[in-house]
């Protein structure tokens, strides 16, 4: 086939996910797209989109995509370092001077924390890639994360808007010194403020204005609206004893309207061939359709590995929970990047990208292939199977070239 791949064996793709998740309950429903020469050479839908309601998932449906947003709130900050009006190395107490004196967690909880001061401030590249000392508060892990249940800080479906995650977070101690670990985090919610701050318009306009509609993204939203309601995936997860269970219905969604709290590092919903736009033009070098967003150079440097020291994330992470695996996997600039497939134990390519959703959606860019895949389903949490590691394996194994 012109594309290189074999139509038997990406056909598999769709058996193997009907037989292995969806027949015995584990999904309801997904869908696979695979592109490669600037080609779909598979589209391939299996399930329900909605059970209860008997509802056949449809290659235009709409997915909660979660933490696939953050690659999107990465292009736009990268928008805004192209024009000179803010720098990687810039200090975020520069766009946020209430966080000028934060400082680091060694003991303690509210109201009595016992901190040191970081070794330098929190710049920018912490925030893209991890790196700067906040955190989520479903890791778990210390009393600094405990800090941001207890305040509902960064959750989606929170009432704060996003200045109020911003004041909020000035109260709460770092994990540790910005730039010393890598720890999953509300760091791109806080890059979607920086956009406000800096390009002087409310970040979901920005990132409307700027990268969803110039891409052609029409279905990509912080909300669905009325209209497209019907093409509205429900969302589940995994009830006592294993059934599935709706997490969020889609006729009585809170993404049926317009949020409050605008995350930049989970809000947006979109469909498959939306974030093919998306990824195509990251694969392009900047461009798509003659619109460009960004230069080769800024994604040659946005897909690099940006840990200190070239580590990969089994060395500098100390996150329990995230949408990559560890071994062989650097990160860059709102990106995992595969640094040695070798150790990933996993076929693919040096210098991919790649992260999901926690919904389980998933997407990659193999530049060496000339490779995009997009993964949607609506399974939180996203751990629970090795689907994303499976897909890998079927995708690659349909290479006939």
């Amino acid at each position: 086939m012109p594309h290189g791949l074999s139509a038997a064996r990406l056909k598999h793709i769709d058996d193997f996910l009907q037989s292995r998740y969806v027949d015995p309950g584990k999904l309801a429903g997904a869908l696979t797209l695979v592109a490669r020469g600037g080609e779909v050479a598979h589209l391939g839908v299996v399930g329900a989109a909605d059970i209860a309601r008997v509802v056949p998932l449809k290659e235009d449906a709409i997915f909660r995509i979660y933490s696939m947003t953050k690659p999107l709130t990465s292009v736009a900050i990268m928008m805004l370092v192209e024009r000179g009006l803010i720098a990687l190395d810039d200090p975020v107490e520069k766009f946020i001077p209430a966080w000028k004196d934060q400082e680091v967690f060694v003991a303690g909880a509210p109201g009595r924390w016992q901190t040191r001061r970081p070794a330098r401030p929190m710049q920018v590249i912490d925030l893209l890639r991890h790196t700067s000392g906040l955190t989520y508060g479903f890791q778990d892990r210390t009393p600094v994360d405990a800090a941001y249940r207890r305040g509902h800080v960064g959750v989606m479906g929170s009432k704060l808007p996003l200045a109020g995650m911003i004041a909020a977070l000035a109260d709460i101690p770092l994990e540790f010194s910005p730039g010393e670990a890598w720890n999953y985090s509300n760091s791109t919610d806080v890059l979607g403020y920086l956009v406000e701050v800096v390009s002087g318009r409310p970040f979901e306009d920005y990132l409307r204005d700027e990268v969803i509609a110039p891409l052609g993204m029409v279905d990509t939203d912080f909300h669905v609206p009325g209209d497209k309601a019907s093409r509205f995936t429900a969302c589940y997860g995994i009830g006592q004893g294993g059934p599935l269970v709706v997490q969020d219905d889609p006729t009585k969604s809170a993404y049926l309207k317009v949020p409050p709290y605008i995350s930049g590092g989970g809000g947006l919903v979109s469909t498959a061939t939306d974030y093919l736009a998306f990824c195509k033009m990251m694969l392009n070098g900047g461009i798509l359709d003659g619109v460009r967003l960004l230069s080769r150079k800024t994604i040659d440097l946005m897909t690099a590995n940006h840990l200190p020291g070239g580590q990969d994330l089994t060395e500098l992470s100390r996150s329990l929970f995230s949408e990559a695996t560890m071994a062989g996997v650097g990160f860059g600039l709102g990106f995992a990047v595969t640094l040695d497939p070798a150790k990933t134990m996993l076929a693919g390519s040096a210098g991919e990208y790649y992260w999901g959703g926690a919904a389980s959606t998933a997407f990659w860019i193999d530049p060496a292939e000339d490779l995009i895949v997009v993964f949607m389903t609506q399974l939180m949490p996203s751990n629970i199977y090795p689907i994303r590691r499976e897909l890998r394996t079927l995708v690659y194994s349909a290479f006939d070239d």
